[in-house]
C-alpha cells in the first residue's frame, strides 16, 4: 500500500487582502502588484515570484501617500 503524494508547497504572496487597484499607478494599493502579475502568480517560477516581491516596497513610491492613507 503506498502512502499518498504529500500536498504542494503552498506559494507565499505578498497579498495583504486590501484588492484595489490605483487607476493612476496601476497598482494593487494592498501588494503593489499590477493585476497581470496578480493573475499570473501562481504561474510565475519560484525565483520570478522572489524577484518581484524584493521589487514591490519600492514600488509603494508610485502610489500617491493619501491613496496609502499617508497624509
Amino acid at each position: 500500500m503506498s502512502l499518498p503524494d504529500a500536498p504542494p508547497k503552498p506559494i507565499a504572496t505578498p497579498c495583504v487582502k486590501v484588492c484595489i487597484v490605483d487607476p493612476e499607478s496601476s497598482l494593487c494599493l494592498g501588494c503593489h502588484r499590477t493585476l497581470m502579475e496578480i493573475a499570473g502568480w501562481t504561474r510565475f517560477s519560484e525565483a520570478e515570484r522572489d524577484a518581484l516581491t524584493a521589487a514591490l516596497p519600492e514600488r509603494r513610491s508610485r502610489i500617491r501617500p493619501e491613496k496609502l492613507g499617508l497624509v
